[in-house]
């Protein structure tokens, strides 16, 4: 048997976000191979053998990584478009463009998406992807090479679209799948990309895109696809009240009530934004354990609102923070939702009392790991779990006045991340990505935004 293998980071700051959500001022972590073998208070123990690795983390704070529950990583490459929009005329605007998309710049976009997330804390990342034009490539493959190479835990959201413009919906016709053929795409992809074993790199959720781009018989199918596989439900719901309108006429009831009644209710779902929710809304997710995906820059971003993120908690839901896609939050990262979770949340009826710095860690941490079904592996730092995890330097100029150092994480500018382990296995060294050149993905990604651009403008093909 290999002797173990132990890393030991020690005179730190450590926000554990274990269920007392113990902290110390300075103590020490222990990694075992992949896992967490101990953390406390003080010095590491004397006389660990086979340490191969020991840091000196003085004026750093230890977190478990940040966990991203909501994301479309193709959007990368179109950053900064249709900026004064809300999100139906945002997505009347965009959806032309992304409808002309392949397989090389999905690659190039994860790529960007995932490495400004690894650069930013993150150790585990999602992607809902739901346009798969014809001839486009293998898409799902691409995502996933991307979050392979970048080293980051990753679970893939398998999208898909079936209601064009022609029966009611928004995305544009030459933009969706048919019924059997996007069902028979997203089994596909659980068979080839799924891992259900403890630790796994990749995962695959079952996530038909929203109420307004899919049919009623594909989200009852998808749920009975994913129960069949034991995979998670991901959609977007309640995010706007354009939405809302658009339930009550073409549905006769709210969006709640409507995944409700296509079986997309229940502890293995989890659903982006649920800004428009109502008491009853609350208390059904609440009842059935559906999780939510909270993105407050988007939902800023795009004027959706402010959701109700502390009732929500306040009711037992499970909630976790989503960056969602770039083409609503342009920077890309998952430190920014720390500190916009507090700040919008305090616009709204709570005030001052909606959030505090330390659930908004939880949420980036502990909450997304529920919301992706993954709470005994990841999400705080407790002896057994996977050594997914972030060393925050807080000693410079940017947080050396700040005294508490999870205040200086969450409201401070974004800190440095001197070291981010994902099963024990750096991806982050001082700042810079270990296993790829985030300046050539910056180039390909240039590269691949300039060809997008240049396709969309030569308009469709004969």
């Amino acid at each position: 048997m290999e002797a173990p293998r132990r890393i030991v980071i020690e005179n730190c700051s450590i926000a554990t976000v274990d269920a007392e959500d113990t902290e110390y001022a300075s103590g020490h972590l222990v990694v075992n191979g992949s896992r967490i073998e101990a953390v406390g208070a003080g010095r590491a123990p004397k006389g660990l053998e086979n340490v191969v690795r020991r840091v000196d983390a003085s004026g750093h704070l230890l977190t478990p990584g940040l966990v991203n529950t909501h994301h479309h990583f193709y959007q990368w490459l179109t950053r900064g478009l249709a900026t004064d929009h809300h999100l139906f005329d945002w997505l009347v605007a965009l959806y032309p463009i992304w409808a002309r998309i392949d397989e090389e710049m999905v690659y190039a976009a994860a790529q960007g998406s995932l490495a400004m997330m690894a650069r930013g804390g993150v150790t585990t990342a999602m992607d809902h992807h739901y346009i798969y034009p014809k001839g486009s490539g293998d898409l799902s493959g691409a995502v996933v090479r991307a979050a392979r190479e970048t080293g980051l835990r990753f679970t893939l959201a398998r999208g898909s679209m079936d209601r064009g413009a022609s029966d009611g919906g928004l995305p544009p016709d030459f933009a969706v799948e048919t019924l059997q053929g996007a069902l028979a795409a997203t089994e596909a992809t659980i068979k080839e990309h799924h891992d259900a074993s403890f630790g796994a790199l990749t995962q695959v959720a079952v996530a038909p895109c929203s109420p307004f781009s899919v049919s009623t018989e594909l989200l009852r199918e998808s749920a009975e696809l994913a129960r069949s596989k034991g995979v998670r439900l991901h959609t977007h719901g309640s995010e706007t009240v354009e939405e809302e309108r658009f339930c009550h006429e073409l549905f006769g009831m709210g969006p709640t009530d409507y995944f409700e009644s296509t079986g997309w209710l229940g502890e293995d779902v989890w659903m982006a934004h649920c800004v428009h929710m109502n008491d009853s809304d609350i208390a059904a997710f609440a009842r059935t354990g559906t999780g939510v995906a909270h993105c407050p820059s988007s939902n800023a971003r795009l004027a959706a609102g402010i959701a109700r993120v502390p009732d929500l908690l306040a009711a037992g839901v499970p909630v976790g923070l989503g960056v969602d896609g770039t083409a609503s939050n342009e920077s890309g990262e998952l430190h920014t939702e720390l500190r916009n979770a507090v700040l919008i949340n305090r616009l709204g009826a709570h005030r001052e009392a909606a959030l505090t710095v330390r659930q908004a860690l939880r949420l980036g941490t502990y909450g997304g790991a529920q919301v992706l079904g993954r709470a005994r592996e990841i999400g705080s730092l407790e002896p057994g779990k996977l050594a997914d995890l972030v060393l925050w330097k807080l000693d410079t100029l940017a947080h050396a006045s700040i005294a508490d150092p999870v205040t200086a994480l969450v409201l401070g500018a974004a800190a440095p991340v001197t070291l981010a382990l994902v099963g024990g296995e750096p991806v982050v060294e001082n700042g810079r990505l270990v296993h790829v050149d985030e300046d050539a993905i910056a180039c390909s990604t240039r590269t691949e935004a300039r060809r997008l651009a240049r396709i969309t403008a030569q308009g469709p093909s004969s």
